[in-house]
């Protein structure tokens, strides 16, 4: 009879007790997690595209390079010479914000035939990197620089202000191409192409034609000469489509 009461009051005491935990602790939290995957096989293809467009911008880089017997002497010689070239740069109509120093070093030059290192003088340059809107006037640019002082001539780089509509061909043909692909392969492996699930776009960067460039001295040279030609502008397109 005993053992009777005791299964019976045992279910009794621990719904009791978990009541009142439930009261004073609240409820008892309880986790539920589900995954689920979902395997899609995937097909990927690569199209490239060009396109060639005409630069409207050119970057010069001049320079002066100077030595003397004090760091005074030398530091005065390429600041008078540097601040002429730009006051000489500006009169053909380029503005003070598309002027640039890009390097300026003053170092000791030493002597070291007494067997000890000994300072016998100094070397300084500095650069100025000309951005150069209208085109035609860039073989002046380089004149007037080199007229003003400037002993240094370096850096003749071209570039488009505006690439968009250039990148946008070059992409709208690696986009054809590698659809094109992708049909082909599929026609002939025989698998069918579900939707595009992934796009990816690479630019090789601006291929810049090599400028022709010559300068000028002596008495019988001519102007420098300098032809932008043209750009061509890379892109590589990566399609991942669907397979049923």
């Amino acid at each position: 009879m005993r053992s009777l009461v005791n299964i019976i009051l045992a279910p009794l005491v621990f719904f009791i007790l978990l009541f009142a935990y439930i009261r004073l602790a609240g409820p008892i939290p309880f986790s539920i997690s589900s995954t689920t995957t979902t395997k899609v096989d995937t097909f990927n293809v690569t199209g490239e595209g060009k396109s060639f467009v005409k630069p409207d911008t050119a970057y010069v880089t001049v320079g002066i390079s100077a030595s003397g017997s004090t760091v005074q002497q030398t530091q005065d010689e390429i600041n008078s010479v540097i601040n002429q070239v730009s006051a000489s740069v500006k009169k053909l109509g380029i503005e003070a914000a598309d002027i640039q120093t890009t390097n300026y070093n003053i170092n000791p030059s030493y002597d070291y035939q007494t067997g000890r290192q000994k300072i016998n003088g100094y070397q300084a340059s500095t650069n100025l990197r000309i951005k150069i809107k209208d085109l035609e006037k860039a073989s002046h640019v380089i004149d007037a620089a080199t007229e003003a002082g400037a002993n240094e001539v370096s850096g003749v780089t071209f570039d488009v202000a505006d690439k968009t509509k250039a990148e946008n061909e070059a992409r709208q043909q690696a986009v054809t191409e590698a659809k094109k692909k992708a049909e082909e392969a599929a026609k002939i492996v025989g698998f069918t192409l579900g939707r595009i699930i992934n796009y990816s776009e690479n630019f090789g960067g601006s291929l810049r034609l090599i400028p022709m460039l010559q300068a000028a001295g002596g008495k019988e040279s001519t102007d420098t000469q300098v032809e932008p030609g043209s750009s061509e502008i890379n892109l590589t397109v990566t399609l991942s489509y669907e397979i049923r």
